[in-house]
């Protein structure tokens, strides 16, 4: 088995497994070995429990932080990731497409907030810290919890606390100077979402650049770890019929209908499905 099959391998298996159950970043390693097949993977992983031992050492180290003073954890988190590990998003080259993977984000400690959100995520998790992704618009930020609220943070800015006003300025960046902050903005996400979310950002810019090839690609491999998410099955069909592989279109929108039968979306599915089904006869 070659290293682009045990990847895929290592997929499907993590497909199987609840979403709380997952690896977070050891996931998003074998999806970056697909797209980095000469980059050492060992060594990355190394990286991976490197990092964790130190978030260990760095809760062991801090006895308010352990007991549950998030501003201190974030702290904590900020010394080791940004300070220590010199994790830093690329303002310089922030389309290339090594920022959303994390071989090169492991080499290079430069990244999408994303993919640095998931280190910061990998960390807090050893350390026995809660924390989840914040599915914002635009720009991935990460939240530590705490009884009394979540504690907002940009991985992409070394980690800097994000409050209400801060939180208001980025989503005028992101989405225009008329936006607000409305509810659902900070909603959290699970581990599956965030491995979805980093991998969407090759099939993008696949997409940007016309390879619908290599966008295909990345929604089958996203389809390994979401065997059940119909919009990716969805996509797959729409770009197998552009690729004109009819028939392998036409098993993917049914897919995409079995799991989500009903809406404007399935209705027009299913008057392609019936175009489809035409001209294979």
């Amino acid at each position: 088995m070659n290293g682009a099959e045990e990847a895929r391998a290592a997929l499907d298996a993590a497909g199987q497994l609840p979403d709380a159950e997952l690896e977070l970043a050891m996931v998003a390693l074998h999806f970056a070995r697909l797209d980095a097949p000469e980059a050492d993977w060992r060594a990355a992983r190394d990286a991976l429990s490197e990092l964790a031992r130190r978030a260990v050492a760095a809760a062991a180290s801090d006895p308010a932080a352990d007991a549950g003073d998030t501003p201190r954890r974030a702290e904590a988190l900020r010394a080791l990731l940004h300070d220590g590990f010199g994790l830093a998003g690329d303002t310089d080259t922030y389309d290339d497409p090594r920022n959303a993977n994390l071989l090169h984000v492991l080499a290079r400690r430069r990244g999408l907030p994303v993919a640095l959100g998931i280190l910061w995520l990998h960390a807090a998790e050893a350390a026995g810290w809660g924390a989840h992704g914040v599915d914002f618009p635009g720009h991935f930020l990460l939240a530590l919890e705490d009884p009394r609220g979540q504690l907002v943070l940009d991985p992409f800015a070394g980690g800097a606390a994000l409050a209400a006003p801060e939180l208001r300025a980025l989503i005028k960046r992101v989405e225009g100077p008329k936006a607000e902050l409305r509810p659902g903005l900070l909603a959290p996400m699970g581990k599956r979402a965030v491995l979805l979310r980093l991998q969407n950002n090759i099939k993008l810019r696949r997409l940007q650049a016309n390879d619908v090839e290599g966008a295909l690609r990345c929604v089958e491999d996203m389809l390994r770890l979401a065997p059940d998410h119909a919009a990716l099955w969805r996509e797959a069909g729409l770009m197998r019929h552009r690729l004109e592989r009819i028939g392998a279109a036409i098993e993917a929108i049914s897919r995409a209908l079995e799991l989500e039968p009903r809406g404007e979306a399935a209705t027009r599915l299913r008057a392609l499905l019936e175009e489809l089904r035409n001209r294979l006869n």
